[in-house]
């Protein structure tokens, strides 16, 4: 399961669960859905804190790939060989004008 996924279930349930704690205190449900909110938040920060990580790596992960691949992409357009590692086009060969 992906580490995004894994925290953001994470940090849902400690909300379901503080919205459950607090039910059967006397309050307004809007009250108890932001007290909620602020328990959950506060609980998640040092509970989850390795799924935040690993998710955290994820995406920064995914932001260098990225730029990599723009870098990359940048450099064949300008026809710099030295950057581009393979052909921009993976077509089919030009034909012959020779004849």
């Amino acid at each position: 399961m992906s580490p995004a996924v894994k925290y953001t279930l994470g940090r849902i349930g400690l909300f379901v669960a503080s919205v459950l704690a607090l039910w059967p205190v006397d309050l307004n449900i809007f009250v108890k859905l932001m007290l909620a909110l602020a328990f959950s938040a506060a609980l998640s920060f040092i509970l989850l804190r390795k799924w935040r990580d690993e998710m955290a790596h994820q995406i920064a992960a995914a932001a260098q790939r990225r730029r990599d691949e723009k870098e990359r992409l940048r450099a064949a357009l300008a026809g710099d060989d030295a950057g581009a590692d393979r052909p921009a086009n993976d077509g089919p060969p030009a034909p012959d004008s020779s004849r």
